[in-house]
């Protein structure tokens, strides 16, 4: 994703603004609504140990996810459910009868108390976005379906791939693949588009009807669709809504095609006319350093470029996957670059942002601090490029420092068969740049 809302409705979810702005400095942790002065503790006991069922509440939509409570050396920990993901959280802090949760990498919370036995309320804040950012939260104890159904209704089949089209409030629209896996009432999967994936998203079938939802910490996503035929045993066709966090909105359809696919990541953008090298030097997350291709740690050797933000998640999958994969093959003669944009203008703000992905992710390949996260912004820092059209996106160099492929956005492993395909051809073009 770069914001997988094809980068200019995603950001409508994530700050109120298409590709993001400045990041506010009210990082503070906020008291949950109506938190009251009970003795220090009772936040972190109203997480008792269990499977909750968390509901954020916006745009008159509930947007439900599961997550986990267990104790660690005494103090609670939160682990995030989405289908097969697992993202555990343990920045957990109480004051009073308010606990606030952070939520990983991310400047957000969930910000809780307890509201009686077995409840939770309170909501979900973004620390960074341009105008407060403020979601309802409320959770209750106990395993359940993430959205109920009717055990007595004929259920659809929405298994396999689909061609899918969003369209925003504004007309616009854009492509996009559905994969979808399904198992009775259940279903999980994800879109993919030309920015990056939805990631890990998981719900239910009833009857003729999908619901579909995530939550990272960064995204809040709730998907419905719909089958217009009943009496269909297999759907072939969907429409629906597409709900993100406090005000990202969206309609969808979709129909069956298993030879879906969506234009060819590697050739969306490219260098100007003329251009073969980047040339920048942007200061490194430590004070006082800088990074520039030109620096003689990274001459003779094969550079990637890993356009990124620590706000975003689709650059926490590529984070994922880059990080033990350099440990591996640093040694080859190759070397990584992490440029971050990040939502505040302040180069010591955004330092501390990205200096915690690292610490948090054991990023041990460099990282600079490149500009705003604004994908306009980041083009105009590499003026060399003719655009940027998502976070991340992965440039690469050739021993002679010259860009040989950029790759828009990052299907994460969210997406399956997809991701395996990413990785396949990432390590390809390594491979194709060492050997030269």
């Amino acid at each position: 994703m770069s914001l997988p809302i094809s980068f200019r409705a995603a950001a409508a979810s994530f700050s109120l603004a298409l590709a993001l702005g400045a990041c506010q400095s009210n990082s503070k942790p906020e008291a949950a609504d109506g938190a009251g002065s009970a003795a220090a503790g009772a936040g972190a006991a109203a997480l008792s140990d269990g499977t909750w069922r968390g509901v954020l509440t916006a745009q008159g939509q509930e947007i439900p996810f599961l997550f986990d409570v267990a104790q660690t050396g005494g103090k609670p920990t939160v682990t995030l459910r989405n289908g097969e993901e697992r993202l555990t959280l343990d920045e957990i802090t109480t004051a009073g009868d308010s606990t606030t949760i952070r939520l990983g990498v991310f400047d957000a919370a969930l910000v809780v108390r307890a509201d009686g036995a077995d409840k939770l309320k309170g909501a979900w804040v973004k620390y960074d976005a341009k105008e407060p950012y403020r979601v309802t939260f409320r959770a209750t104890k106990g395993a359940e379906p993430l959205f109920p159904v009717m055990a007595d209704r004929k259920i659809l089949s929405f298994d396999g791939t689909w061609k899918v089209t969003f369209k925003g409030d504004d007309g616009e629209t854009y492509p996009a693949v559905g994969v979808f896996k399904q198992d009775g009432q259940n279903i999980t999967g994800t879109f993919l588009t030309s920015t990056g994936d939805y990631r890990y998203l998981a719900g239910q079938v009833d009857g003729n009807e999908l619901k579909l939802s995530t939550f990272d910490g960064s995204h809040g996503f709730l998907f419905t669709g719909k089958n217009p035929n009943e009496t269909d045993t297999n759907a072939t066709s969907i429409s629906g809504h597409f709900y993100s966090g406090k005000s990202g909105h969206e309609t969808w359809t979709a129909v069956k095609d298993p030879n879906a696919k969506l234009p060819d990541a590697n050739s969306l953008t490219g260098m100007k006319p003329g251009q073969k090298k980047l040339d920048f030097k942007f200061p490194s997350i430590y004070e006082g350093g800088s990074i520039s291709p030109a620096d003689p740690k990274y001459k003779g050797k094969v550079v990637i470029i890993q356009i990124l933000g620590s706000w975003c998640p689709n650059c926490m999958d590529e984070t994922n996957f880059l990080a033990p994969w350099y440990e591996k093959n640093k040694s080859r003669g190759v070397e990584i670059i992490g440029l971050g944009y990040e939502r505040t203008p302040d180069q010591t703000l955004a330092s501390q942002k990205l200096l915690k992905m690292k610490q948090r992710m054991n990023v041990g390949y460099d990282l600079a601090v490149a500009g705003i996260a604004d994908k306009d912004a980041a083009a105009k820092s590499l003026p060399q490029l003719q655009s940027v059209l998502a976070f991340p996106t992965t440039i690469f160099l050739d021993k002679k420092g010259e860009v040989r492929k950029i790759h828009t956005g990052f299907s994460g492993p969210g997406t399956g068969k997809y991701y395996q395909e990413e990785i396949a051809d990432f390590n390809k073009t390594v491979d194709m740049l060492l050997k030269e």
